[in-house]
């Protein structure tokens, strides 16, 4: 059985574009013409008996810019990723996202706080210690 090359190359072609927009979807959201978010960094969550324990890839985006928030049953994690450069370089290839993110997980039902926060090779993992609901009547 013979292998046509142009349709040999037409299906590569298409294998290409479709691994394009997959990446497209996974990283770059498009955000409001005003400011808004314009992608969203992938992420783990792994749940214990104590805690929720978040793993978000973050290259390049510097510790000190990062705002997280608790809002009820919500994290909010965001922060911005300066593009890199070279000074006089033709750009070739821009794989990394760049500009502003912002990423809302939805938490399981519960309380919880900040624990412990890390940076780790361009990586920022969180803790969130679950609490124990406070009843007033003294009951556990």
């Amino acid at each position: 059985m013979s292998r046509d090359p142009f349709k040999l190359m037409w299906a590569e072609a298409l294998d290409m574009l479709d691994r394009a927009n997959r990446l497209q979807r996974r990283f770059f959201q498009p955000g409001s013409q005003f400011g808004g978010p314009w992608w969203e960094p992938p992420m783990d969550i792994f749940e214990s008996e104590h805690a929720l324990h978040i793993l978000i890839a973050l290259p390049g985006a510097e510790p000190d810019s990062l705002v997280l928030l608790i809002d009820g049953g919500t994290l909010l994690v965001s922060a911005e990723r300066p593009m890199s450069s070279a000074a006089g370089a033709l750009l070739r290839r821009l794989e990394i996202p760049y500009g502003r993110f912002e990423r809302h997980i939805d938490l399981p039902p519960g309380l919880f706080e900040l624990g412990e926060r890390t940076w780790t090779n361009g990586c920022l993992k969180l803790t969130l210690r679950k609490l124990k609901p406070h009843h007033p009547s003294g009951e556990p």
